[in-house]
């Protein structure tokens, strides 16, 4: 089983809530505000704050 694109309608960041995209590459979901990536385990967003990776300019800069 994939992550299922239609939960990005209903996620939200949970410190800001601004709107996640999906890094299909590296298997997470982005939010450019914060500058964080959410790692997806099993099919299961890990939406935790410090569980979150920091994003470095060039990834932002790759993502559309």
């Amino acid at each position: 089983m994939a992550f299922d694109k239609k939960l990005l309608e209903i996620l939200a960041c949970p410190i800001c809530k601004s709107q996640l995209i999906f890094n299909k590459e590296l298997n997470e979901l982005v939010c450019k505000a914060d500058k964080l990536a959410y790692a997806i385990k099993d099919d299961i967003p890990v939406m935790l704050e410090n569980e979150a990776r920091q994003l470095t300019l060039e990834e932002l800069e790759q993502i559309k």
